[in-house]
């Protein structure tokens, strides 16, 4: 409704300006008396109609839905102008068009010659119909990042020209973000807190909870990792890491990170948002307790029932326990393995109440555990999961060769059986963006335009499988021989 009358108001603006120039240019009264009367007509019935319903459409979008649309500035600048065309209209148009029109019929066989009236109609009408097309580049654009489109012209800005031809190419790499260590904290055995805060002095990117950032580490490691903290704060990034001896050795430059040390941030990006449900069940294993330190937040401020089960090897590994702790035994259970054993998952999924939606972040086996009793123990529960680590156990069938092209250029890649389409794609556009290549990030996500993907990733959750018109080519690979991509 809102899109229909927006294009009806501008259709309608668009008559209203050219009848206000003929009225203007003509010299036959008979001609300018019928352009303002057919200007009165419009102004008196249609176009009253039209931005009325335009307007209270605009304002329920932006207060009223759950993308609250109003807090982004470019929505307010589009009703304060739309407020004030409707105003302009009815206030200022409406007598002067009744007005001319009298004056050129009170002309009788001579030449017409516009008054102070059509004079002004004709100089300020067109400049309304300019407000409202304005109005209409800023829903397109959403300035300058909320479309695919605006998006790109905002990363090719920042990036500059080394930057710009990735960036146009496929649209997914984001720009690094300097920033320092501002504080250093030990929160358990083998995890270091960090607090990270922008060189350039200005507020972070905003975020939500569950959201992550890539931290570009100086070795040009790029790792990602859970932000904790308030989202309201944008003094700093904070994220928990804990050190893996047995992995790449990104974890361990982190723990090596002293205050002070400058290090680049990716991101935000959110692939395990906080979901509008009746109650929360929360299952932390180990350090992925971080992301549900701004959920259990998010869900103390909604008024929203929720539970936590946080499992540790021990409890002196068990980060930001006591934190977790305070809100009490009736919502939180702690299980530090070497004392109480392992939780009985379970019971806690039957005891959920039905719509419950069901966050689970740690360990692979934690993981599966609580995906394989999903539907006998909580089956009107919703599943949502984050990994940290890849599950080689759900790597998905056969590998088979197939076909990428490249809508952009032309080109097809091949992709052969023992290859990534990821591998493959550089080959073509060596700037194609990339942090984990284990499909847990998102960082790689490209836009499929046909074709049907076979994902492997573990950044869509079940739910969202049967998608065709994304794919992380990292690890997805294509169901059929060719897949299409805005690349």
């Amino acid at each position: 409704m809102h899109i229909l009358s927006s294009v009806g108001w501008v259709g309608l603006s668009l008559s209203m300006a050219t009848l206000a120039l003929i009225g203007y240019l003509t010299s036959d009264p008979g001609v300018a008396e019928g352009a303002y009367y057919a200007m009165y007509v419009f102004d008196e019935s249609t176009v009253s109609l039209v931005s009325l319903v335009c307007g209270a459409s605009g304002v329920l979008l932006g207060w009223g839905t759950p993308w609250g649309l109003m807090r982004h500035w470019w929505v307010l600048v589009k009703w304060v102008l739309s407020l004030g065309v409707a105003a302009f209209a009815w206030v200022y148009t409406h007598p002067l068009v009744l007005t001319a029109a009298e004056q050129a019929g009170a002309v009788e066989g001579g030449i017409y010659r516009p008054g102070r009236e059509g004079t002004l109609l004709a100089w300020t009408v067109p400049p309304v119909f300019a407000v409202l097309v304005f109005t209409g580049v800023l829903s397109v654009y959403k300035p300058w990042g909320r479309t695919r489109r605006g998006r790109r012209y905002a990363q090719t800005r920042a990036a500059g020209p080394v930057q710009a031809a990735a960036i146009g190419a496929g649209g997914a790499r984001s720009t690094d973000e300097a920033v320092r260590v501002a504080a250093v904290e030990r929160p358990a055995e083998g995890v270091v807190a960090l607090r990270l805060v922008p060189v350039s002095g200005a507020a972070t990117a905003p975020w939500r909870p569950g959201a992550h950032i890539d931290l570009v580490l100086p070795s040009e490691k790029v790792r990602q990792y859970s932000l904790y903290g308030s989202p309201a704060d944008g003094s700093a990034y904070r994220v928990a890491v804990l050190r893996d001896a047995a992995g790449r050795g990104g974890s361990a430059e982190v723990h090596g990170l002293s205050v002070g040390d400058r290090l680049a941030v990716r991101g935000p990006r959110n692939h395990f948002p906080l979901a509008d449900a009746p109650a929360f069940l929360f299952v932390a294993g180990g350090i992925g307790i971080v992301p549900f330190l701004p959920m259990i937040e998010e869900a103390e401020r909604r008024g929203t029932e929720w539970r936590l089960v946080y499992v540790g090897r021990s409890r002196a590994s068990m980060a930001f326990v006591e934190q977790v702790e305070r809100y009490g035994a009736e919502r939180v259970r702690t299980y530090a393995r070497d004392v109480t054993g392992r939780p009985d998952l379970a019971a806690h999924l039957s005891a959920a109440p039905a719509g419950t939606a069901v966050y689970c972040c740690g360990p692979g086996g934690l993981m599966r555990a609580v995906e394989e009793l999903m539907k006998s123990a909580c089956p009107a529960g919703k599943l949502h999961l984050e990994r940290f680590e890849a599950d080689t156990e759900g790597a998905g069938s056969e590998k088979l060769p197939f076909e990428v092209e490249l809508v952009g250029s032309g080109a097809v890649v091949r992709v052969a059986a023992d290859r990534s389409a990821l591998e493959a794609l550089r080959e073509e556009a060596p700037g194609l963006a990339a942090s984990c290549e284990d499909g847990l990030c998102g960082s790689c996500e490209l836009r499929v335009l046909r074709g049907t993907p076979e994902h492997r990733d573990h950044v869509l959750s079940p739910d969202e499988r049967g998608r065709t018109d994304v794919m992380y080519p990292c690890v997805s690979r294509a169901r059929g021989g060719r897949l299409v991509v805005d690349l």
